[in-house]
């Protein structure tokens, strides 16, 4: 994986006094771009994008959700203060306009700040591949999620603790089980995400990432997850606003049936498809992805 140069961390202390932990990677002089990590993931995964951040001179960076990585926990965590904390982002690093990406767990929080944000402020919003599983009442695409997925949607629903444990026993594989982890990822992806997996570097960086988000233990994770179980508190369909959603035909951990529903449904919506491609086209089509963004943005 090429080095793109530049890189920098940061913390910001919101007006309730957390700590919301980011890195920023690209362009430092470029538009801003606000990225919500996977889970599990944190802001190391801003490495990922680095080359097509700088090829595109965008300033691109990931925060920590509350209570993974190095930001603080927020107990009774919203959507909505997902939005805010993006918006006290972009002000702290001087930016009034910008844009959002989602990949993944993080999908749901950038069209949380579609629906939230104003459009003068928030001029490009992208969705990769979210979960987003409680768009239309709680884990209304049950019958359409991978295994791991399904059990995580009825135990979030229906037995929290197991919930706990389960995402216990994920952090516990992430940061002391590294090989196996990771071969655990390989069985689990198509041959599309698994070429990308085989890039010089992806694959050591995505398991830093994951070990990284466990670095406080799994509560915030479980907290961010169980709110994309859940039916969310803003409406999708009301979000008229172009959105991009893109979406891997094969993708083996976010059925394309869900984005794709989403998408049908949100008159906003701009559907971009991969076809072939896996969970991992936020990597594989990085530069596509990017210049969608960059083109919003003026960059």
């Amino acid at each position: 994986m090429a080095d793109s140069g530049y890189e920098a961390a940061g913390d910001l202390v919101t007006s309730d006094g957390r700590t919301l932990a980011y890195l920023e990677v690209g362009d430092p002089d470029g538009a801003l771009v606000i990225h919500h990590h996977g889970g599990p993931s944190s802001r190391l995964e801003a490495k990922l994008f680095a080359d097509a951040a700088a090829r595109h001179r965008l300033r691109f960076v990931c925060l920590d959700r509350p209570g993974m990585g190095g930001s603080s926990p927020q107990p009774g965590r919203t959507f909505a203060d997902g939005a805010t904390d993006t918006i006290a982002l972009a002000d702290a690093l001087g930016h009034r306009e910008f844009g959002v990406t989602g990949w993944s767990e993080g999908g749901p929080w950038a069209l949380a700040a579609a629906a939230c944000i104003d459009a003068s402020r928030l001029r490009h919003v992208t969705n990769i591949a979210g979960g987003c599983y409680g768009a239309f009442g709680d884990n209304w695409a049950a019958d359409h999620l991978s295994k791991a997925d399904a059990m995580g949607g009825t135990l979030a629903l229906r037995f929290r603790p197991g919930f706990h444990l389960m995402y216990a026993s994920i952090g516990f594989g992430a940061k002391h089980f590294r090989r196996s982890f990771g071969k655990q990822l390989r069985d689990s992806v198509n041959d599309y995400d698994q070429r990308v997996l085989a890039r010089p570097g992806v694959e050591d960086l995505m398991l830093d990432a994951f070990a990284d988000c466990f670095a406080q233990g799994s509560g915030g994770l479980v907290a961010d997850a169980e709110l994309l179980y859940r039916q969310w508190a803003f409406d999708v369909t009301a979000i008229d606003r172009p959105v991009h959603v893109w979406q891997g035909t094969d993708d083996r951990l976010v059925a394309a049936y869900v984005n794709r529903t989403v998408a049908d449904r949100m008159p906003g919506a701009v559907w971009h498809e991969v076809d072939g491609g896996g969970h991992f086209i936020a990597v594989g089509a990085a530069d596509e992805i990017l210049a969608v963004a960059a083109g919003d943005l003026g960059a």
